[in-house]
């Protein structure tokens, strides 16, 4: 349709082939053979350029899709923050979003149980706010240097080139900070029905800063205003062997028609004398903060109106940064942000090079730096303007904010994970016994094809989170099992299957009741 819709727009040719040079193509250059192929430019243009059409794949969240539109501010925030861009009601702020899923690598499907994400690149008047925000509203560990080892451990086997939990499992057994977020993903919470139906949530707790130099403390939330829904394992398998880019066609559909995506985006907010009295940590990117600890204020709406002209152009080449903050927001000061700080400059330098803050996509409204040269694109690349700092010829100059708090909380945190936090899960956000059955057996298809010793493992550290939990793991893995051997019976002559075993463990546990 999309190409329909471009000829309807068109009725003409949009204007003359050119070679990248601007020279005009003739129509004896389209055809090589039996000609004088290197003295054809036009091979050369289309050839070698070809051959370095692909940037470097995204190691996590690597399969995504975005859009354009804007914030508008509903609410006076003012006591909490100075940030222009949530300063004066009706303000409306241009934005673009990228969503992506987790795991997958370009081409995968976006009905996987994994992380999704959800990057918001706000161009301010004072420079682009970055929140990075994923489908859960906690991380799954505080650390920053797990993250390759988690990468490591849920992506592809090195070897079979297969998504293989036996590694996940073995991983979260070892460190159970991770189950957390886990839990949520087994939950209702893990397939999402498309982007447009999902929370999202930047995880850490941001301090803010007001007009009189007053901190804040917050956890911000974008609210889908569509509902939130989703999908069950069956529902998911199903659509993906028909359409895989579900997700992505949801979106793009959607926005063509003018049924425009929008979510509400509140805080969540502590004073700095709650902060210091709680009785948890509540810069803890791994665990909700309690009720009753907190208020909730509404800030405005994010509403996408607009597809992206070239998806290369203005999604791959996306950078988003967490460490892209506004005056008024001086953002997270946990350890885990601190890493990450780092890690997605550094990746970024890696896939789109030095400069990309340059590309188009990512540039602020306004920037003057001391930054030159490098690999394109360098655009005015500070024209004739001074390229060092200090100089007495009037080169770009630092301000003064004389807002800015002068005193700053410090972070002391725990390696400790309190396995109540998953108890509670289980059993209180999980709200009803139909979610709960849903969630054990979405837990028990993912211990199936694990191997023997980590099941154990895993087992036990079910059953020390909650009797109940570890009982109906139990149960479920052997239905599980035994669902899993009759799909593959139905197989036809499939040589490739072998019987799925199961381990002796049931002599390790209370008995239980089917």
């Amino acid at each position: 349709m999309q190409l329909l819709d471009f000829r309807l727009e068109h009725p003409k040719p949009i204007g003359v082939w050119t070679k990248s040079s601007g020279d005009p193509t003739e129509i004896r250059e389209i055809h090589t053979i039996n000609s004088d192929q290197f003295n054809n430019q036009l091979l050369l243009d289309t050839l070698l350029p070809f051959d370095g059409e692909r940037v470097p794949e995204r190691v996590v969240h690597a399969k995504g899709t975005g859009a354009f539109g804007y914030f508008e501010v509903t609410n006076d925030v003012s006591k909490y923050t100075y940030a222009d861009v949530f300063n004066g009601i009706g303000k409306r702020t241009p934005l673009v979003v990228r969503f992506s899923t987790a795991l997958q690598n370009l081409g995968g499907t976006d009905l996987s149980r994994e992380l999704k994400g959800m990057a918001v690149k706000m161009y301010t008047e004072a420079g682009n706010l970055d929140l990075t925000c994923l489908h859960t509203p906690i991380y799954l560990y505080r650390d920053p240097i797990m993250f390759p080892q988690f990468v490591h451990a849920f992506k592809r086997n090195p070897q079979t080139n297969l998504f293989d939990f036996t590694a996940p499992w073995d991983f979260m057994t070892l460190r159970p900070v991770l189950l957390h977020t886990f839990f949520w993903l087994l939950a209702d919470y893990g397939i999402p029905n498309g982007y447009r139906r999902m929370d999202a949530f930047p995880i850490h707790t941001y301090e803010l800063a007001n007009k009189h130099g007053e901190t804040h403390y917050v956890r911000f939330n974008f609210r889908t205003e569509q509902g939130f829904t989703f999908l069950t394992t069956a529902q998911a398998t199903a659509i993906s062997g028909q359409d895989p880019d579900y997700y992505v066609r949801d979106l793009y559909n959607n926005i063509e028609q003018k049924n425009f995506p929008s979510w509400r985006l509140e805080m969540d907010v502590m004073t700095k004398h709650d902060i210091v009295n709680v009785d948890y940590d509540p810069f803890d990117v791994t665990r909700l903060w309690k009720n009753g600890t907190f208020f909730t204020v509404q800030i405005g709406r994010l509403v996408l109106n607009q597809n992206v002209e070239n998806q290369f152009r203005d999604v791959e080449q996306g950078a988003f940064n967490p460490a892209h903050l506004v005056p008024g927001i001086p953002g997270p000061i946990d350890w885990l942000f601190r890493g990450r700080r780092a890690a997605y400059r550094d990746t970024q330098n890696y896939r789109l090079g030095r400069n990309h803050n340059r590309i188009f996509i990512n540039m602020p409204r306004y920037a003057k730096t001391y930054i030159r040269d490098g690999k394109p694109p360098v655009r005015l690349n500070g024209r004739d303007a001074p390229n060092y700092y200090p100089n007495s010829f009037n080169g770009p100059m630092p301000y003064v904010d004389e807002k800015k708090p002068r005193d700053k909380l410090l972070t002391l945190e725990s390696n400790a994970f309190d396995l109540n936090i998953l108890s509670y899960f289980y059993n209180h956000v999980l709200e009803s016994e139909v979610h709960r059955q849903r969630f054990i057996e979405n837990l028990a298809m993912s211990l199936v094809t694990v191997t023997p010793p980590v099941i154990e493992k895993a087992l036990k550290l079910l059953f020390l989170i909650d009797e109940d939990l570890g009982k109906r793991a139990l149960i479920g893995l052997e239905v599980a099992r035994e669902q899993v051997r009759a799909q593959r019976n139905a197989l036809p002559n499939n040589p490739t299957s072998r019987p799925v075993s199961v381990p002796n463990v049931e002599s390790q546990y209370p008995e239980t009741d089917c």
